[in-house]
């Protein structure tokens, strides 16, 4: 894994505002007095453009309040968030957003989208300011690991609801949640831990079982990493997704580039040996026992998984940047966690460590800050909660496996009807980590719309189940092209459904795919 960091939205959502809200004087929010908070700035911005102090300058934005602080629940806490408010056409709504890798930022342009949307909205960096890859932070500092694990996202969704309140003279209706990959698990810790904070939550490729999910990657490391005949070079990438395609790309009856149930595809990378010699177009048996630890997932010693592996289907465009880079090299991620939260020695190495006390070592120790691992969602199913899980099948960095996993558990704790009343899964075929890929991969996740219109969306799907009770069902997903042309849509389908071809239809449009039960 080469980065968990969430692509924020790109492209603009258009969305019909309600009744416009009565808003108060912003200065006046800065004398707000709330338990543990610093209010730094409370200051209209008069819309347009904005350069936030990293990352890319935010246009096309409405008038609004800005609100930043500091909450400082313990003395070695030190997390900043800010409150982005519209002044006119607020929809009476809140979206919290999340983070991606080690976070230390905050979302702008996620912000800057919701905010487009007639949204409320609130965002935190989770108590350090860094790149997301680094966790020296974490050196000697467990209060920061808690603010990182869960924390930061709690607290910020408290004051940021009171910053709403003593805004706005009108009522808060709702509140929601929107954000992938440690977005992901941040979404299912809040679900969780803290089941009144949101009524309704969309989590993207959870990261939510950190410790085995990185405890998993050591193994890996010591098989793709520690062999350096073992090493595929992304140079090869294109030949593995060839024979992945030609083996299972047609089996739903489309052949389209993208493999719709990776689930039916057994794909055996010894049919890539090499015969003579070593060749582009092929892998020596170092090189696919490599592959087959990348597709199985992490082991301990004594061959039980820990974390499963990634699909075939998209190695040749997204597994450079996350998996394979420039040469053989261990995860940063992997690294960074074991060195600075784990066991505080800057000089851990993946190559040279055990792996099952690796595993034990970070499940006694940041399990309890960072897993967001339990299946009983009661309290907030009780406060009238709905959670929408999705994951890319060919995420490059978290296995959407896991995810199902979750969801299965889930059912067994919750049961399968009391489950379906508010909890969905969604799995998209041909989308990386949480969007890209060669599928229709924006669908209303983090503000990126679909081509069908907003209501068509999964965020809207969310927000209907939860305020109308209309449960969800296909999804509609969107593949753009440049210029934002677009090139495909598909039908997303709640889990374990799949979308299936009609046979005559344009495969370009989802008009011509109903969801439909696996056959495997």
């Amino acid at each position: 894994m080469r980065s968990l960091l969430f692509l924020p939205a790109t492209l603009l959502a258009i969305a019909s505002f309600s009744t416009p809200a009565q808003a108060a004087d912003c200065h006046a929010l800065a004398a707000l007095t709330l338990p543990d908070t610093t209010i730094l700035t409370a200051e209209p911005v008069h819309g347009g453009h904005l350069t936030p102090p990293y990352g890319a300058p935010v246009s096309a934005l409405p008038p609004f309040c800005r609100v930043t602080g500091i909450l400082h629940p313990t003395s070695d806490s030190v997390i900043r968030f800010e409150v982005w408010m519209p002044e006119t056409s607020w929809n009476h709504r809140f979206i919290g957003i999340g983070n991606g890798g080690f976070a230390g930022g905050i979302y702008y342009s996620q912000l800057a989208e919701n905010l487009r949307r007639g949204f409320a909205t609130a965002g935190t960096d989770t108590g350090h300011q860094a790149d997301g890859q680094d966790a020296s932070w974490a050196y000697h500092h467990p209060e920061k690991i808690a603010d990182f694990g869960y924390r930061a996202i709690h607290l910020t969704t408290v004051q940021a609801k009171a910053i709403i309140v003593g805004f706005y003279t009108d009522s808060l209706t709702k509140s929601y949640f929107d954000s992938c990959s440690d977005g992901g698990r941040e979404a299912l810790m809040e679900a969780q831990r803290f089941p009144d904070d949101y009524d309704g939550i969309l989590a993207g490729a959870p990261a939510y079982n950190w410790t085995k999910m990185l405890a998993a990657s050591v193994d890996e490391t010591k098989v793709f990493v520690g062999n350096p005949a073992g090493y595929i070079s992304s140079l090869k990438l294109p030949a593995i997704t060839a024979a992945a395609l030609a083996q299972c790309d047609e089996q739903d009856g489309l052949k389209d580039g993208i493999i719709n149930d990776p689930l039916s595809c057994h794909f055996d990378p010894s049919v890539l040996l090499c015969k003579q010699g070593d060749e582009l177009s092929c892998l020596t048996a170092p090189q696919i026992a490599s592959l087959k630890k990348i597709y199985t997932g992490g082991t301990d010693d004594k061959g039980n998984l820990i974390f499963p592996g990634l699909m075939p289907g998209d190695e040749a465009h997204q597994w450079k940047s996350w998996l394979v880079g420039d040469g053989p090299t261990a995860s940063l991620y992997t690294q960074n966690y074991f060195r600075y939260m784990v066991f505080s020695d800057p000089h851990w190495d993946p190559l040279t460590a055990d792996t099952d006390k690796a595993l034990h070592e970070a499940d006694a120790k940041t399990a309890q800050a960072l897993n967001a691992t339990d299946p009983d969602l009661s309290r907030f199913a009780a406060h009238g909660g709905k959670l929408i899980l999705y994951h890319g099948w060919n995420d490059p960095a978290i296995s959407p496996l896991s995810t199902i996993h979750y969801y299965q558990q889930v059912q067994e704790k919750m049961g399968d009807a009391k489950t379906e009343e508010f909890v969905r899964l969604y799995m998209v075929a041909g989308m990386g980590h949480c969007s890209g890929g060669p599928g229709a991969s924006a669908f209303g996740q983090g503000g990126l719309p679909t081509a069908k219109g907003p209501k068509f969306g999964i965020f809207d799907a969310l927000q209907t189940w939860e305020e109308n009770g209309t449960a969800p069902t296909s999804i509609i997903a969107t593949k753009y092209g440049s210029s934002a042309k677009v090139e495909m849509t598909r039908p997303l389908c709640p889990y374990p459904q799949l979308p299936k071809y009609n046979g005559t239809g344009d495969p370009n449009d989802s008009a011509s795919f109903v969801c439909a039960d696996p056959t495997h």
